[in-house]
């Protein structure tokens, strides 16, 4: 029986990047333990972190115990940096009272949050020689993408826009991930200001970006059963990348109320907001993030600021298990995430693609 042309360009796809399975667990910064990615890996699927608040030698162990644990494939994430943040005490000390029913008193100096420093997390990116060092919220430094390329490092670049897609094939990904709204965790936009006025859906997104570029694409948010990725795979990808589909498993070792919580979502119970970060992201619609999104509450301060700002009262809440005030990310498809090993959800869900497009 001739192998059907979808599953032939997905296996077309594994082979030409060491992998198995058509399975990439996205790079969720702080929810991305080795251990994950182990599992993952380990049939065949890509494991990933996302490296965003991590210091080099960070990033560097956490590559060398995945290679303890697996012999598969990974990838290294990194957000491009945005321009350092506009501060305003007015706004940011409005944030600090409204933070007061959630949390514990809020430092001033909590706002003067900065991130790692991009540079020095590239290069050890490239001491840690993944197979994939992929991109989100823009494109690496052309100088960069050629020292990647020299190592024989493939580049996956997020794209949330068609003109993002065409912008990164242009600059050298070898693939692009496309990002659908439907997504949990911060929206990939270059641009902060459009992050939440581009809000596309995958079904709309997918067909338009394979149509636009001639590299290989990987179809990501909303995600996480075999009906989502056979219908990716119809609509032109040949891959998924899934992330809250993962979360439920136990090696994402994630807070018992916050997998629970997962498990009960409904599409409108996850919603996109910049109450945690100042970036816009999609989470659980938890009484903070619903809250924050009233009329009467403050605006947030922009990324990393907002980030500092709430980090109080997102660890208190990690402290009791209370999802209410947690930075709960999560995507629409939430409901579907499988609360069994991650090794066994790749296999049931390859399975269950193969058995549709049979």
């Amino acid at each position: 029986m001739p192998t059907n042309p979808l599953i032939a360009r997905a296996e077309a796809f594994c082979a030409a990047y060491g992998i198995r399975v058509p399975i990439l667990l996205a790079p969720m910064a702080g929810a991305c333990p080795a251990s994950l990615s182990i599992a993952v890996a380990n049939v065949g699927g890509l494991g990933a972190c996302g490296a965003l608040l991590m210091q080099p030698a960070a990033i560097k162990a956490w590559a060398s115990e995945m290679r303890a644990g697996s012999n598969g494939g990974f990838a290294l994430n990194l957000w491009i940096p945005d321009p350092p943040p506009e501060r305003n005490a007015v706004v940011e000390d409005a944030v600090r009272v409204f933070l007061r029913s959630f949390g514990p008193e809020v430092a001033r100096e909590a706002g003067n949050v900065t991130p790692p420093d991009f540079a020095a997390q590239c290069e050890a990116m490239l001491e840690a020689g993944p197979a994939i060092i992929s991109s989100i919220m823009g494109l690496y430094p052309a100088d960069y993408v050629a020292r990647m390329k020299a190592k024989g490092i493939k580049w996956f670049a997020t794209a949330t826009t068609v003109a993002e897609a065409r912008a990164a094939e242009a600059a050298g990904a070898d693939v692009i991930v496309a990002q659908g709204m439907e997504a949990g965790g911060h929206r990939g936009a270059f641009d902060a200001a459009k992050a939440q006025a581009e809000l596309v859906g995958l079904f709309a997104l997918l067909p338009a970006i394979v149509d636009a570029v001639k590299v290989p694409v990987v179809a990501t948010g909303g995600i996480a059963d075999a009906r989502g990725i056979a219908a990716a795979l119809m609509l032109g990808a040949s891959a998924v990348q899934i992330g809250t589909g993962f979360l439920r498993c136990p090696e994402a070792k994630l807070s018992a109320a916050w997998a629970d919580a997962l498990g009960r979502a409904q599409p409108e119970d996850t919603m996109v907001s910049r109450a945690f970060s100042g970036r816009p992201g999609r989470s659980l619609a938890t009484r903070y993030a619903r809250a924050a999104a009233a009329p009467d509450a403050p605006p947030p301060a922009p990324y990393p600021v907002q980030r500092g700002l709430t980090q109080a009262m997102r660890d208190a809440a990690t402290k009791i298990d209370d999802v209410d005030r947690m930075q709960a990310w999560a995507g629409q498809s939430a409901r579907l995430a499988m609360a069994q090993p991650a090794g066994d959800v790749v296999r049931e869900l390859w399975s269950g693609v193969q058995a549709l497009l049979r």
